[in-house]
């Protein structure tokens, strides 16, 4: 771990949602949060969450970028230019210790392991290795959290999703059709992933969010 790091991170509750309320069964200790198209706020709801986890959890929590996006959760945090993710998984020759990569959020309650610095090219996940590494982490943090590719934008979040205790699909409220997201949740499924839950981000109200909830 590289010690304390101090960020500017503000994070956005998504709306109409308590994302640990997905989270019954505390024995789902690793998590990947996906998309079924990019833009759906993925990052923000992984941030949520991983900061509600932190919250009422006793033990320490883990966020993890595999996005591979640009202006992803990394960039946004001013991480971009640190090893990570990709440098552990990919790089064959000088791979880091996943200690050193860790970062401190001093402003926060959790960690966070940003996307990384290996140009990975085409390279196709590794199953095995990320294995290995989620159990590694698994054994340091209560909960390890992951923000994922959206599942039209790259295979990794399928793969991820069969080596996790459950899945989260992010919709984004009247951009992302109902089709796509049935879609997309088919197709984890189908993958082997187990899907636990759904975040309805960015909902619009067409009255006081008040008189909404009190309906």
């Amino acid at each position: 771990m590289d010690g304390s790091t101090s960020r500017s991170l503000s994070i956005a509750t998504p709306s109409e949602t308590n994302l640990t309320a997905t989270v019954l069964d505390l024995e789902q200790r690793t998590l990947l949060l996906t998309a079924a198209n990019t833009g759906s706020g993925t990052s923000t709801s992984a941030l949520a969450f991983a900061s509600q986890l932190a919250l009422m959890s006793a033990g320490a929590v883990l966020l993890i970028d595999s996005s591979n996006s640009t202006g992803g959760l990394s960039q946004q945090l001013g991480l971009g230019k640190l090893r990570g993710y990709t440098d552990l998984l990919f790089d064959q020759d000088t791979p880091p210790l996943a200690q050193d990569c860790i970062v401190r959020l001093s402003d926060q309650l959790f960690d966070i392991l940003p996307g990384g610095t290996w140009k990975r090219g085409r390279a196709a996940l590794d199953p095995e290795r990320l294995r290995v590494l989620l159990h590694q982490l698994g054994g340091q943090y209560r909960f390890v959290v992951i923000d994922g590719e959206a599942i039209y934008a790259s295979a990794d979040s399928l793969v991820i999703g069969t080596l996790v205790d459950g899945v989260i699909l992010v919709v984004c409220a009247e951009e992302t059709r109902k089709e796509v997201a049935q879609a997309a949740a088919q197709r984890l499924t189908q993958a082997g992933a187990r899907l636990i839950g759904s975040v309805f981000n960015k909902r619009k109200y067409y009255m006081p969010k008040w008189l909404y909830n009190n309906l």
